[in-house]
């Protein structure tokens, strides 16, 4: 608790002992037997404005910045019209009630933003820099690109980088949600924010802070705020007329029966004020933006940045999921899937190929030397030669080779068939004869599969793939992850005119991580960019991030959304039930003061409740989908 809500929860406590000893006087007759008629008022008046005056002054002021319907006013009148007619302890027990609800909106707030305020805490406080032989620990705003700095174990990585030296385990726990440890060595790239394990690592940094991965995570963290659903728009707009109206409402029920039809004023000013109590509308301006608010907060801890409750809650019940393939679907790494050796054996073909490809820096080239695996001795390597669009021709030990596609082959004078096989192949030949093929594929991400299953599961109905890539090797990834519609060899200005398309048939989310994906990110109602190895660009562009290129926790977020708006209904829902039918009791006579308490502050108190559920979404129970 802060120290102005133990200082409420004290008036309180203070007032509710006054307010429980006056009840109990008046109940065995003790304040009749003193004989001073306005007594009781004067002793009630202690422990009411005790606990309400903060209430009556937020009033006034609000009235005086031209403010003046809301739920401070709303009690205001309620409970001085409770003290005109004579009920005392009713006006105390409304303005006592109010506050503890009030409380307990504000613990449950603070919970909720502390959920998410915990995300502040990888913002690191400094970067060690060694300067004239020592560290000096400097702001991380101050350190600038390629500057060398040390992180010693236990502490946070303050920038962006490339580790130059040492071997540790990073835990990346509150950027991506992930509990086990990432292993770090010299050439692996480091993420700000993370915490360094057990060993001292030198990092070069690449990025200045305010371009780095913790300083745009506290960014969305800190505007998610600002982009609020169209359920939050309508409750604010509501809220807006809702209470003007009912308070012109009561002002009517008190005044109109006993002008008109001579009925006594004691009784419609107590009616009314039953009226106002009830029709305070806390329950919806507080809940409302509390779910949501835990929803991003649920989302966040598994490693899922949501930039607005309305992405979340347009992300609730999407019609279409459109997926890149590269880097989304797919590891965007090349690695020799399939060996053809025709006049030559698997290790010769594949040794042949390596040493030709020896000087290329082409990822296809790469892919084979890491097939080969053994070290290469360039020395048998004589002339090479990059033939653009083709291939490349060497001389290996004397003979004459080429590798490359099939137009290669027809250029050296070389026959074989085309090879049935979806992939990158490359075709080998040594001084006229065709020596075999070897295909390179990217690779399906492990955890893809159970991703699409569980976008399925939770009731999506189309998942389309967009790529730029070749129809074969897309068809092939669609048909094993179970794809329905694939569309390949796009351009980016493709992709976005395929999304248009798309979203005549409903809410389209696209999800990519490439430079080429920021403008359809863009274009779908929510862009989900893959955010450990994605572009600066598809991140900037993108609704939601997902930190750790996970694609299985698009469903987790799918599911959270849904879970989230299910209980903003829930709590819309049963908020307008009661106090439709509680204010109605009141407009005729039946319900109590008692009962419009707990028609304000109970069902307040039961909508707060059920929206920090969203808060626990995703935890242990539900799974991460």
């Amino acid at each position: 608790m802060s120290a102005s809500q133990k200082r409420t929860l004290w008036r309180i406590v203070v007032a509710a002992a006054l307010f429980a000893a006056l009840l109990i006087a008046e109940k065995t007759g003790a304040l009749d037997r003193i004989g001073v008629s306005w007594l009781p008022f004067a002793l009630y008046l202690v422990p009411y404005l005790l606990v309400g005056f903060d209430v009556i002054l937020k009033a006034c002021r609000n009235i005086a910045h031209g403010q003046v319907f809301d739920e401070n006013l709303l009690m205001l009148i309620a409970s001085a019209a409770a003290f005109v007619v004579g009920e005392y302890e009713e006006a105390v027990a409304v303005m006592l009630f109010y506050q503890v609800g009030e409380l307990f909106q504000s613990v449950a707030v603070g919970r909720s933003r502390r959920s998410i305020a915990a995300m502040m805490d990888i913002a690191p406080e400094f970067a060690n820099v060694e300067q004239g032989g020592e560290l000096r620990q400097l702001d991380p705003e101050d350190v600038e690109i390629g500057t060398v700095i040390v992180v010693r174990p236990g502490e946070r990585v303050p920038l962006d980088g490339v580790v130059l030296e040492g071997e540790s385990f990073l835990d990346t726990a509150a950027l991506t949600g992930e509990s086990v440890p990432r292993r770090v060595s010299p050439g692996s790239e480091i993420i700000s924010g993370c915490v360094n394990g057990s060993e001292t690592l030198k990092v070069r940094t690449t990025k200045t802070y305010e371009n780095s991965t913790v300083a745009r995570i506290l960014e969305l963290v800190e505007n998610a705020a600002e982009k609020k659903s169209k359920t939050e728009g309508f409750i604010t707009r509501f809220a807006r007329y809702y209470t003007p109206v009912v308070t012109v409402a009561a002002v009517l029920l008190a005044v109109v029966p006993p002008l008109l039809f001579a009925q006594p004023w004691d009784t419609w000013i107590r009616r009314a004020c039953v009226f106002l109590v009830v029709s305070c509308p806390c329950a919806l301006v507080i809940s409302v933006p509390l779910g949501f608010f835990g929803g991003i907060g649920a989302a966040s801890k598994l490693g899922v940045l949501i930039k607005g409750s309305n992405y979340l809650e347009l992300t609730a019940d999407p019609d279409v999921v459109a997926f890149d393939k590269t880097g989304t679907l797919t590891r965007g790494e090349f690695t020799v899937t399939e060996v053809f050796p025709a006049a030559t054996d698997r290790e010769t073909l594949l040794e042949l190929a390596a040493h030709g490809e020896g000087y290329s820096k082409h990822p296809i080239a790469a892919s084979i030397r890491a097939a080969y695996g053994k070290p290469l001795d360039m020395d048998r390597v004589g002339e090479t030669e990059e033939l653009a669009g083709h291939g490349v021709r060497a001389v290996i030990d004397g003979r004459e080779v080429f590798l490359g596609n099939l137009a290669l082959m027809e250029r050296a004078g070389v026959t074989c068939d085309k090879a049935e096989s979806v992939g990158a192949v490359v075709y080998a030949a040594a001084d006229g004869e065709f020596l075999g093929a070897i295909t390179i594929s990217d690779t399906v991400k492990p955890e893809a599969k159970e991703a699409i299953r569980d976008l399925r599961g939770l009731g999506v109905g189309k998942l389309v793939m967009l790529t730029g890539d070749r129809k074969e090797a897309a068809e092939a990834v669609a048909s094993r992850l179970g794809i329905d519609e694939t569309h390949a060899e796009l351009l980016p200005a493709d992709k976005v005119s395929q999304v248009e398309e798309l979203t005549q048939r409903g809410t389209v989310l696209f999800v990519g991580d490439g430079m080429n994906d920021a403008p359809v990110l863009r274009r779908a109602d929510v862009g989900v960019a893959m955010g450990s190895m994605g572009s600066d660009a598809a991140i900037e562009a993108a609704d939601i991030v997902i930190m750790d290129d996970d694609v299985r926790k698009l469903a987790a977020a799918v599911k959270i959304a849904g879970k989230t708006m299910r209980i903003v209904r829930e709590n819309i829902v049963f908020a307008l039930a009661v106090k439709g039918i509680i204010l109605l009791l009141g407009a005729f006579g039946i319900a109590t003061m008692w009962l419009a308490v707990f028609g304000d502050v109970g069902v307040a108190v039961l909508a707060i409740l059920n929206a920090m559920r969203a808060l626990r979404i995703g935890g242990k129970k539900d799974g991460p989908c």
